[in-house]
């Protein structure tokens, strides 16, 4: 299983990824050299949306179309839907 997220950074911009251990990466994302250099100059970052998908590929899949997203779409995606 894979996890398909999106973050809100300090600097109110999104940015969306996939992981196996969302709690983990999270933790990264805050306070570790191994979160993205996009999130590391913008910390903190909190968790906005999350969906799960049955495998890399299918995770990738998603990733790319929310990437796709201009920032209009991705906030009503992440009102949409809870963690």
């Amino acid at each position: 299983m894979r996890t398909v997220y999106i973050l809100r950074c300090s600097d109110n911009s999104l940015y969306t990824w996939i992981t196996k251990d969302i709690d983990r990466r999270i933790i990264e994302h805050n306070t570790s050299k191994l979160g993205a250099n996009y999130t590391k100059s913008r910390r903190p970052v909190t968790l906005e949306y999350s969906e799960m998908a049955s495998n890399r590929s299918e995770a990738s899949i998603r990733e790319r179309e929310i990437k796709q997203f201009d920032k209009r779409k991705k906030e009503l995606l992440v009102s949409s839907k809870s963690n």
